[in-house]
């Protein structure tokens, strides 16, 4: 009880010092803070910091130490440890742990893992300074947000696509390692001139990074996996956001997640020009845009569509009383999301080692896995007719798995007798 509410209490605390640093820089837009870095080792905040990295979970980084071993050294030395050297001055990152994940097109997206320690130092400079960006972050911006998330975004698409007929559909070339160093530091100091937490700031920038024992420099980019990267990230593309609101919104309305976004225009003349302007930014950004996955899409009825945050999105045409047709926006998966969940529900059910397990406990947690999906992709009735394919899918799965188990042959009257008999204990995605 004695630590729920301790918890609790530093909860409090840090909820407190973020309003008051929001309401700070919301009521000056020139105000540079320059004293943040004593607030970074508040033992409050990084009790704070320790308890969302302990619940983000993630793996060991150079150091090998894991979450595990924290909590069996004592998280309470541990963190005393980290703040006596954060207070000192003492404190230095290591690099960062490259390791890779498959995408769906063959090739694999690069993370750098950073060390436990690290993350917790990111996550309390996080809560420190992330309120005081909140207040310049334009509204077209959703994604790794305090209140915001990716349907929001798409009901922005929904909304402007009443009106708007063109989408310029926008793909960044290798964002997240082109982030100019220089640059991204600049962006900051408008907001920020505490030499402490800029001298940090840039250690992390600057860490390396380690993969097969080599360690290579980091003299540019942020890598995915680190904590603080994802506001990082939004700082740096916020002046793309900034200049198109103050001056080219008239052109069309942006609408961002992390460094997806679409741009949803009147018409192609308003489209071509916002291309051409947003090319002028990428190129101030020391970016480029990816040609082979940017492009314009006119969306006035069924015959195109654009992808967008693991969505699909096009106008279906629905006849209306009288016989008139009008043409709707829907949302529903799109091929590589479809793709994406069948891999993942086959990885699940076809490991011979899962073979002793019963069907009832397969199922419970094939439930956790489809109960995700089914609530981000349910968002419209068109989505139905595609989350019914999943549902399929994973009965013949779960057929495919009973007859492995039983040694039986395939029959499609044994798939019946299945659904009949696991249908029930299923999340039914279509509902």
């Amino acid at each position: 009880m004695n630590a729920k509410l301790a918890n609790y209490t530093n909860q409090v605390k840090a909820r407190q010092l973020q309003r008051t640093l929001y309401l700070c820089a919301k009521g000056s837009q020139t105000r540079r803070f320059h004293a943040l870095y004593d607030k970074m080792y508040r033992p409050d905040i990084l009790w704070e910091a320790w308890r969302r990295v302990k619940r983000n979970r993630g793996s060991s980084g150079v150091d090998n130490q894991t979450l595990e071993d924290i909590s069996d050294y004592g998280e309470k030395k541990f963190l005393n440890e980290l703040y006596i050297e954060l207070k000192e001055k003492n404190y230095h990152p290591q690099p960062v742990l490259r390791t890779y994940i498959p995408k769906d097109d063959g090739k694999k997206r690069p993370l750098g893992i950073p060390t436990v320690k690290d993350r917790i130092a990111q996550m309390a400079m996080k809560i420190v300074i992330e309120p005081i960006f909140e207040a310049d972050f334009q509204g077209s911006s959703y994604g790794f947000r305090p209140r915001r998330n990716a349907h929001q975004a798409i009901a922005k698409i929904r909304k402007e696509s009443k009106r708007k007929y063109w989408v310029l559909d926008v793909d960044i070339q290798g964002y997240f390692d082109n982030i100019n160093h220089e640059k991204l530091m600049k962006l900051v100091e408008q907001r920020i001139s505490d030499r402490r937490v800029l001298k940090v700031m840039r250690k992390w920038l600057e860490a390396g990074i380690m993969e097969d024992d080599s360690l290579e420099q980091s003299l540019i980019g942020a890598p995915q996996g680190g904590v603080i990267s994802p506001l990082l990230s939004n700082i740096y593309l916020n002046a793309m956001d900034t200049i198109w609101e103050k001056q080219f919104r008239h052109l069309g309305s942006l609408i961002r997640y992390a460094d997806d976004f679409v741009i949803m225009c009147k018409t192609k003349q308003q489209a071509l020009e916002g291309i051409r302007v947003i090319q002028g930014i990428m190129k101030k950004l020391d970016l480029t845009l990816h040609e082979g996955k940017s492009k314009l899409v006119h969306i006035w009825d069924d015959r195109d569509g654009f992808d967008f945050l693991g969505f699909h999105h096009r106008k279906f045409p629905v006849r209306k009383k009288g016989g008139h047709l009008f043409y709707f926006m829907y949302h529903i998966p799109s091929k590589k999301a479809m793709k994406k969940m069948r891999k993942k529900i086959k990885a699940y059910t076809s490991p011979r080692s899962k073979l002793h397990v019963e069907i009832g406990e397969l199922i419970d947690g094939l439930n956790r896995k489809l109960q995700g999906f089914k609530n981000y992709y349910q968002l419209s009735p068109m989505s139905k007719r595609w989350l019914n394919h999943i549902d399929w899918y994973v009965l013949e799965r779960l057929n495919i798995f009973r007859n492995n188990k039983k040694n039986r042959q395939y029959k499609h009257a044994y798939l019946q007798e299945t659904a009949r008999e696991v249908h029930y204990r299923l999340v039914k995605l279509a509902v």
